[in-house]
């Protein structure tokens, strides 16, 4: 079964274009040009990712990013205009797991959607599937079962996106290591997007640390390296 797309975007020659690149590759396009009719879709479809323009005549793609992220955890990538950094910011803080500057090539965006499923797909795995002992990490208190994509905080279910959970694991996995930006960004996107102007993995793992309770000043788990990276305390 082909995989389920929505695309929110109020300029009609762009959202009717990536449809149909993503229609050429058998994905399952639902496209709407105004926020309510997508909220409605996000209610009554059963989606693998959505894709949504920042400005909408009616109700902004960030509004809808978040109300995505009340029940579900399948990947968002935002349209950014071009320049506007603090939408880049707003939506990855928001939930997004990309985002995309307009102009943009259409099969640029294509990738980046295969991109982001490819790694929903692997986390997203039937709970039912034999648990092997390495396939959960245990660090004070915090618990992160790879297969079955769920993760705890003293017991406390921890609702992580894709990305936010894939940056977790690699910084868990390397415990006691200094985890650069840059290697965090290539081995989840595995693409050649990082410059040294990019904050995409900073609003990530802000975010992380709101959702974990963790302090800027103090926090507990997730250590920043001032000018080197990220590293999880041995």
């Amino acid at each position: 079964m082909s995989e389920k797309i929505l695309i929110v975007d109020d300029e009609q020659e762009i959202a009717d274009l990536v449809a149909l690149y993503l229609e050429n590759e058998n994905f399952t396009v639902y496209k709407f040009y105004t926020g309510k009719e997508a909220i409605n879709c996000i209610e009554k479809e059963k989606l693998d990712l959505a894709i949504l323009d920042v400005m909408l005549p009616d109700m902004g793609g960030f509004q809808i990013c978040q109300f995505i992220r009340r029940e579900h955890n399948y990947p968002v990538i935002m349209l950014t205009a071009k320049g506007e950094e603090i939408d880049k910011i707003t939506g990855l803080t928001l939930g997004a797991d990309d985002y995309i500057t307009k102009p943009f090539l259409p099969l640029e965006l294509v990738a980046r959607v295969k991109a982001q499923l490819r790694r929903y797909k692997r986390y997203n795995i039937e709970a039912r599937q034999e648990e092997e002992d390495d396939n959960v990490i245990i660090h004070s208190g915090l618990v992160m079962n790879i297969k079955a994509h769920k993760c705890t905080l003293n017991e406390k279910p921890l609702e992580l996106t894709p990305t936010e959970f894939e940056i977790l694991k690699i910084l868990c996995q390397k415990k006691g290591t200094v985890v650069s930006s840059e290697e965090l960004f290539h081995q989840i996107w595995k693409d050649e997007y990082y410059t040294k102007n990019n904050n995409t993995i900073t609003v990530h793992i802000r975010r992380l640390r709101e959702k974990m309770g963790e302090s800027f000043e103090e926090p507990k788990y997730i250590k920043t390296v001032w000018g080197v990276g990220y590293k999880i305390e041995e």
